[in-house]
């Protein structure tokens, strides 16, 4: 018994510190000894302490913005098809352009021996792949506008679509994926 009242004596000692004090039910509670800590009026304490400023953080204009998809439910022949539809255009021309692809009112040129369309050659409606852009492109708007750049003046300037690793097949499971990268750039108007 009196071995463990030297133990708790030295646990005790042991000031302005965060110690380990063992209860009778051996439960082990942390306890804060600082002195100045608990209602002390020393003169060091009152000092009122000084907040700094807070520094602005200045935002860097950038001159590019991305959008990168990985992984997309999506035929790659689909994506590519409609990154090469979209390169040189504004986003909210694209959106607006891909909404009426969804809706069947506009085609979308594809290469390959595929039925001629109204206006074109050879086209497809690429819904599924058209619903899975629409996002991409509100992404890439916001990076456009983070990255302070003018929305009216930027276009996209790169479309890429990519192979992506492929699921094994199971019933009821979308085993296509592409990779999806878009770059947008503010370009002069021109005259």
């Amino acid at each position: 018994m009196a071995e463990k009242t030297d133990n708790k004596d030295k646990e005790h000692k042991m000031d302005n510190k965060e110690h380990v004090v063992n209860t009778k039910n051996e439960d082990k509670v942390k306890v804060n000894d600082n002195k100045s800590s608990v209602g002390a009026t020393d003169k060091s304490t009152d000092k009122k302490e000084v907040k700094e400023p807070k520094k602005e953080v200045k935002l860097i204009k950038k001159d590019e913005a991305i959008a990168n998809a990985i992984s997309i439910h999506a035929s790659k022949k689909h994506c590519m098809a409609i990154c090469d539809f979209i390169k040189g255009k504004k986003i909210d021309d694209v959106m607006k352009e891909l909404q009426e692809v969804i809706k069947l009112k506009r085609a979308i040129p594809v290469k390959g021996e595929i039925p001629h369309r109204r206006g074109m050659h050879s086209g497809r409606y690429p819904t599924s792949a058209s619903k899975l852009f629409i996002p991409l492109l509100k992404g890439l708007r916001g990076n456009v506008i983070v990255n302070q750049m003018d929305l009216d003046k930027t276009t996209i300037t790169y479309a890429c679509a990519n192979w992506a690793s492929r699921p094994q097949r199971r019933g009821g499971v979308k085993a296509k994926r592409a990779h999806v990268l878009l770059k947008a750039r503010e370009t002069e108007a021109k005259k």
